[in-house]
Parts: C-alpha cells; structure tokens; sequence
C-alpha cells in the first residue's frame, strides 16, 4: 500500500465520521429579501408587519408579482423583433448620413446589369494520361472521379473542347462559355 492510499483512507474516514456524528441542528434565524430603493409596489406579509411593529415601516418586504400578460402579452407569445419585445438591441454605431451620389454613381446605377457569367471550373486535376494518342484528363469535384476526352461532356453542364496540354479548354454549356484549366506540361 502506497503512502496517498494511506492519507486517502484517513480522509475517507474523517469524512464518514463527520457525516455521522457532524452538527445537524438547523440554523434558528431567518433569512427575509432585502428591500431595495426604487423597487416597485411591495406587499408586506403580516409576519414581518407583526415584528417591525404596527407604525414602523418593515425593513423586509417582497415584490408584487408582475402579471405574465404584461410581460408576453396576451396571447403568450413574446416578440423578439428590434425595438420591442424582451430583448431589446442596442446600436452604438453613430446614425449614418445621406450623401448624394456623384454623377459617376448615377450613370453606374442606370448601366445595364452586366451579362451572366459562367461560375468557375468546379473540378479539381490529379492526373493526365496518352491513350492511343489521345489525351485523357482525370478530373474530381467532391467524391467523383471524372475521366475526361476530347468532346465529351461532363455532369451534362461542362463540355471537353480541346486537351492540349498545357491546357485543358472547357465550355460551361448554359451560356457557351469556354474556359481553361491548367493541367501541366507534357510529361
């Protein structure tokens, strides 16, 4: 037996001696809340009435109970909107100012929207290979694996225009749009 099993026993007893034969008598006072200055209408119980004495005011009292229609309105149901409800927020940032905008803003906000553009290549290159003369491009987007030649199409929105390596030229088929992906030099 080790010397901290020795020292744990000894305190595991003293601990079961304390709760045995420990002190269980209830403490005699009572705690009563603590009025506070400004406090809302208070109800005083005749107990505390009866011990400050009938003319003295109470140095105990206890808050009137705010009814929860007040507190969530009538249907129950509390709002959480800006500006009311039960948490209100607060914005400390300093109110924004009105500027009038420059001619420049003006004629950028009267231009026409600019066209639709295709959204970047989603696939990742790993890898190429020569295959009776004819490249083939290992592509992946997520857990897929795409083998990639010439004019084939891909996920049916990507079509393989060209595998010249450095390049790989691809069109994004709902608005015929090509790009590129560099696929490295030739091995």
């Amino acid at each position: 037996m080790k010397p901290y099993h020795i020292v744990m026993g000894l305190a595991l007893a003293g601990a079961a001696a304390l709760v045995l034969f420990g002190d269980r008598t209830p403490a005699g006072e009572i705690v009563e809340p603590v009025v506070r200055r400004g406090a809302p209408a208070i109800a005083v119980s005749d107990r505390v009435r009866d011990r400050a004495g009938a003319g003295a005011r109470p140095d105990v009292a206890i808050a009137r109970l705010v009814p929860r229609a007040q507190l969530v309105g009538a249907a129950g149901d509390a709002t959480f909107g800006a500006g009311e409800g039960v948490f209100l927020g607060q914005n400390w940032n300093p109110p924004q100012q009105q500027q009038q905008p420059t001619a420049a803003e003006r004629a950028a906000a009267n231009a026409p929207a600019p066209p639709p553009m295709a959204p970047p290549v989603p696939f990742n290159y790993f890898g190429k290979a020569v295959q009776d003369g004819a490249w083939e491009v290992y592509l992946a987007r997520g857990d897929k694996t795409y083998i990639a030649r010439n004019h084939s199409v891909i996920e049916g929105a990507w079509r393989v225009d060209r595998i010249a390596p450095p390049l790989l030229t691809v069109t994004y088929l709902p608005l015929n749009q090509v790009q590129q992906i560099n696929i490295g030099a030739i091995d």
